[in-house]
């Protein structure tokens, strides 16, 4: 299988002694990796190591085989992302925001932001102004945005935030049929486990800056026998077990 993300032994701590340890992981095409953990575990800081938005203390970071910090521009090249918030400009409407966005692929197709739209369920209120969405529309349109170039990756963070059941279902069914039909990769950070469990194929357990374990579903729950709730439980108790006698 062909890589798409490579990190090894991975750090960056900030001041306040928070961010991530030694941390490794291969992200492969096709593959829904999802990053499990909770708030201050970590998982935004390694998604901006991955995409460049902070270089580590110490490890290496690789997306298609470049080097994220030497090569940044062509590492970058086929990756769509959305880290933190979905900011968006109010006073303008989605269809204005995407092909404002779209002045950055030249080369896009004809089509491809109603396309995109559609994909994401915001067709009827293209030509709204954002200010009058909800937080989840607004949502919507940040992971149409990650996803208007086409990209073959696709990095995302907390994704799910302010969708209401139908939304994260569409959302589910979405990143399912564009990793088996396209083969695009899906790197997915959240704290909502149940979203992870039915979504990812692949996972990785962050608790306290450190990747505590990782694997495919069936590996890491017995193939059914436990649920990743129990197995997380499971895991935390362990971790600080260790903590306490360090």
């Amino acid at each position: 299988m062909e890589p798409i993300i490579e990190v090894e032994q991975a750090a960056k701590l900030h001041r306040n002694g928070r961010g991530i340890r030694d941390i490794s992981i291969t992200v492969y095409r096709g593959d829904i990796f999802g990053l499990f953990g909770p708030n201050g575990a970590g998982k935004t800081t390694l998604l901006k190591l991955i995409t460049g938005l902070c270089a580590p203390d110490r490890g290496n970071v690789r997306l298609f085989g470049h080097p994220v910090a030497e090569r940044f521009e062509q590492a970058m090249k086929r990756v769509g992302c959305l880290i933190e918030t979905a900011d968006a400009y109010e006073y303008m409407s989605a269809y204005d925001q995407m092909r404002m966005a779209a002045r950055f692929y030249p080369d896009l197709p004809a089509g491809r932001i109603a396309e995109t739209l559609e994909c994401v369920g915001l067709t009827p209120y293209a030509h709204e102004k954002v200010r009058n969405y909800s937080l989840g529309m607004k949502q919507k349109l940040a992971i149409a945005l990650a996803l208007l170039s086409e990209p073959e990756l696709v990095i995302l963070d907390e994704p799910t935030n302010g969708l209401d059941i139908e939304g994260r279902v569409e959302f589910r069914n979405l990143v399912w049929r564009l990793a088996r039909e396209k083969g695009i990769a899906f790197l997915i950070s959240s704290h909502l486990i149940q979203e992870m469990e039915r979504q990812c194929n692949r996972i990785g357990i962050l608790y306290g800056g450190s990747l505590i374990r990782q694997g495919t579903m069936e590996e890491l729950t017995g193939e059914g026998q436990t649920s990743l709730e129990q197995l997380y439980l499971s895991e935390i108790q362990q971790a600080k077990g260790s903590a306490a006698h360090a």
